[in-house]
């Protein structure tokens, strides 16, 4: 993954999924291809082919699970993900977190199928803690930013400065809250390497413009 990078999470937002999923992809990915960003989208697993199949950035699935093929019903084989074109997966977002025991369970199997692993976590010592398990990036969220108008690079910076001096050899990312050009700016100030991105994008009335300003950030 080239950094810095901005990784938008579709989530399972309205107008993110499904038939809308392909339409907002590739309204990104113009973006992208316009301004030479890099920039990735976290997708439902189901929305996955669709997406990697009308886009030519990277596409990465929001949950795999540490199994491979077999009698898994209801399970995300990394190495199935892999095979359908995921460049890699976001995993312990707080909207599905994960003991330590299958976090890291879950990094290796993914890791070991190829796939490129951030991994989430809710404050400076919890991404201390992540970031032993090797994921290939961490990106630090406070759940209670999650979602709202004010980022974490504004409402706590000391957040991400004591989390980025803690974790040298892994990239970090910023999350929760993440809106404008200037919160972008900031974290990038701060140390981090990029950020993960969901409604900042998503539910805005241009997600285009909205993604474009944010890369004016990095």
């Amino acid at each position: 993954m080239k950094l810095p990078v901005i990784i938008v999470n579709f989530k399972a937002t309205k107008g993110a999924v499904g038939h809308d999923a392909v339409g907002l992809a590739k309204k990104l990915a113009r973006v992208a291809k316009q301004t030479r960003a890099s920039v990735a989208l976290a997708v439902q697993a189901t929305d996955l082919l669709a997406v990697v199949e009308a886009v030519d950035i990277p596409v990465l699935v929001q949950h795999v699970d540490p199994v491979d093929y077999g009698a898994f019903t209801g399970h995300t084989p990394p190495a199935l993900v892999k095979s359908l074109g995921a460049a890699g997966t976001l995993l312990n977002h707080s909207e599905h977190r994960l003991s330590a025991v299958a976090l890291k369970a879950a990094i290796i199997k993914a890791q070991q199928a190829g796939l490129w692993v951030c991994a989430c976590a809710k404050n400076p010592s919890d991404a201390v803690a992540v970031a032993r398990l090797r994921p290939n990036a961490v990106a630090i969220e406070p759940p209670e930013l999650i979602g709202g108008k004010i980022s974490v690079s504004v409402a706590h910076p000391s957040v991400l400065t004591k989390t980025t001096s803690r974790i040298r050899s892994i990239p970090v990312l910023c999350g929760a809250g993440v809106h404008t050009t200037d919160d972008v700016r900031i974290a990038r100030k701060l140390g981090t390497k990029g950020i993960l991105v969901a409604s900042g994008v998503t539910l805005a009335k241009n997600p285009a413009k909205a993604l474009r300003d944010l890369i004016k950030g990095l």
